[in-house]
């Protein structure tokens, strides 16, 4: 099928790759010489794909707590394969969104099929459900990376903002997965602890990674809160201007080199999401004329279909805009994801990522969080 480029006042067929992708897992990267423009030449390597968008967790930072963005649903294996298949290329799965994928009681044959397509996947979980049974089938299905959401170091922290005194439950669980990991003598699924952090929990950061030295977790990660910054109006719960981290003190900068410090005594990795060192993840906001969304490269290389099949440009876009109709750019369960990824919708906004009026979750993602 031949796709005719939409017309645009911005020829943005001559913009280059930027060089931040040398820091990106090369399933994110374009190859040499390949050019973003409004179509994309390559189809995805990088899928997430909702296995559901159930949770048992309303937590204080989360939009699915305020907002009902779609309607209930957990996949069926041959719902998944439908959407898979449609892939060919992909190389990493990544089975979650907004959602706790341990909801999805078919995740295990979900990740044997893509094991058996040779794809890495990797799971982000609260952590809260993992019971022994589910220790061993994950540990089975072949699960590459079992990525822990843990945000607070004290139960107290962790119940104010995930809406529940679960954090001992959490540690016994992570604690399990590593322990029969090791029973069962399987070097997979790779273990890591993911934190959001915030102002409310900025100062346990330290205490999270001694945490994890204390459960023989290997790595642990930092994210800055993704949150409606483009209209204080529309902010939530948590996710607010107050309670985001943005270089606004050196009190910040300070817990970061303690925690860099503290993992090379503890043998931890200590890192920042989206290929970033924790400590230039705290950049200060740039200039107003400069616009950091156009060093993006997810919608020419990652592909985001909810539990529903809508296509949404990337992961974090949910999270940084209420305005959820215009991110959705198709729906496979409606149209072959081919016939999605290079229509009108996807290549305006492609194009408009190299205006000064991107999609607003791209203005927040960029200057309010990081790429």
């Amino acid at each position: 099928m031949s796709i005719s480029p939409v017309l645009f006042p911005l020829n943005i067929n001559t913009v280059p790759v930027l060089p931040e992708q040398i820091f990106l897992p090369e399933a994110y990267r374009l190859p040499e010489g390949n050019l973003r423009g409004p179509i994309a030449e390559l189809h995805p390597r990088v899928v997430f794909i909702e296995v559901t968008n159930r949770c048992n967790l309303l937590c204080e930072t989360c939009p699915r707590t305020y907002f009902n963005r779609e309607p209930l649903k957990s996949l069926t294996f041959d719902e998944f394969v439908t959407i898979a298949e449609q892939f060919p290329e992909m190389q990493r799965a990544l089975l979650h969104g907004i959602g706790e994928p341990l909801l999805n009681r078919e995740l295990p044959e979900i990740i044997r099929y893509l094991k058996g397509r040779k794809v890495e996947v990797i799971i982000n979980s609260n952590g809260t459900l993992l019971t022994p049974e589910w220790q061993e089938k994950l540990i089975l299905s072949g699960l590459d990376e079992y990525r822990c959401s843990i945000d607070g170091a004290k139960d107290e922290t962790y119940a104010r903002i995930r809406g529940a005194n679960l954090l001992p439950k959490l540690r016994k669980g992570l604690e399990g997965l590593i322990r029969t990991k090791a029973r069962m003598a399987m070097d997979t699924p790779r273990i890591s602890i993911w934190c959001v952090a915030s102002q409310e929990n900025l100062r346990e950061l330290p205490d999270l990674v001694r945490l994890a030295a204390r459960l023989g977790v290997p790595e642990v990660y930092v994210q800055r809160m993704v949150y409606f910054a483009a209209v204080p109006d529309e902010q939530y719960g948590m996710a607010r201007d107050e309670m985001a981290i943005f270089g606004k003190d050196d009190y910040e900068e300070k817990v970061m080199e303690e925690c860099a410090e503290l993992s090379v005594t503890l043998g931890i990795d200590f890192r920042a999401s989206g290929a970033r060192d924790p400590l230039n993840s705290l950049a200060a906001a740039r200039p107003a004329d400069f616009a950091p969304w156009r060093a993006c490269l997810r919608p020419w290389t990652t592909a985001y279909v909810t539990a529903n099949g809508n296509c949404l440009p990337c992961c974090i876009s949910p999270f940084a805009t209420n305005d959820y109709e215009s991110l959705i750019l198709g729906n496979l369960l409606e149209r072959p994801f081919p016939e999605i990824w290079n229509a009108p919708r996807y290549q305006k906004f492609r194009a408009d990522l190299f205006s000064p009026h991107p999609n607003k979750a791209c203005a927040s993602c960029g200057v309010y969080w990081s790429l």
